[in-house]
């Protein structure tokens, strides 16, 4: 074998170490991503979880504009949440944090989307009056514009997956239905 062989052999070698090592570095870089990702829907949902954040998720889901007076819109013009209306800009936050790291590619939009979907639907109706009032009063179009974002995303999600998103033709468990049966047996409320 000539040293020109030899230097051509050595070379093509070089490149499939090379070729081998940058394909182990993506696939190193994937893996790094999915743990980000896990470590980020870890923190979220322990958020999610909190005293905190359930009483201010209970509280925006019973809310009603009637319940805002005067006052209470005023400061809002000006940025400031009264009393328990800070708890809603603490839901609207966690779902502005959350869309804008679906809308960077952060976080997997269809991952969110099957966790939240319904939840982010009916906390948008919710605050949407607040949101739009907000925006217009001081002047800033893009206030909570990725919430907006992630409920136009779980709406559209949940017309294109409206049973749910259980694989076809996979086996289901069979349905217990005994407190269904106990509920509807015990007849209407008494008043």
């Amino acid at each position: 074998m000539t040293p020109e062989w030899v230097t051509a052999a050595a070379s093509g070698a070089t490149l499939v170490v090379v070729a081998i090592a940058a394909f182990a570095a993506l696939r190193q870089m994937g893996h790094m991503r999915a743990g980000n990702q896990v470590a980020l829907f870890t923190a979220y949902n322990t958020e999610w979880d909190s005293p905190e954040f359930s009483n201010a998720f209970a509280f925006v889901r019973s809310l009603s504009i009637d319940q805002m007076d005067r006052e209470a819109l005023d400061a809002l013009a000006h940025g400031r949440f009264l009393g328990e209306f800070h708890k809603i800009r603490l839901i609207a936050n966690f779902f502005e944090d959350i869309g804008a790291f679906v809308q960077v590619g952060i976080l997997p939009k269809t991952l969110v989307c099957m966790l939240y979907s319904s939840n982010i639907q009916d906390l948008w109706q919710k605050l949407s009056p607040i949101v739009y009032f907000v925006r217009e009063s001081r002047g800033v179009p893009a206030i909570w514009e990725h919430f907006e974002y992630l409920a136009v995303m779980s709406e559209d999600f949940i017309a294109a997956h409206p049973h749910g998103v259980f694989p076809r033709g996979s086996r289901r468990m069979p349905a217990n239905d005994s407190l269904l049966e106990r509920y509807r047996s015990a007849g209407p409320e008494p008043d």
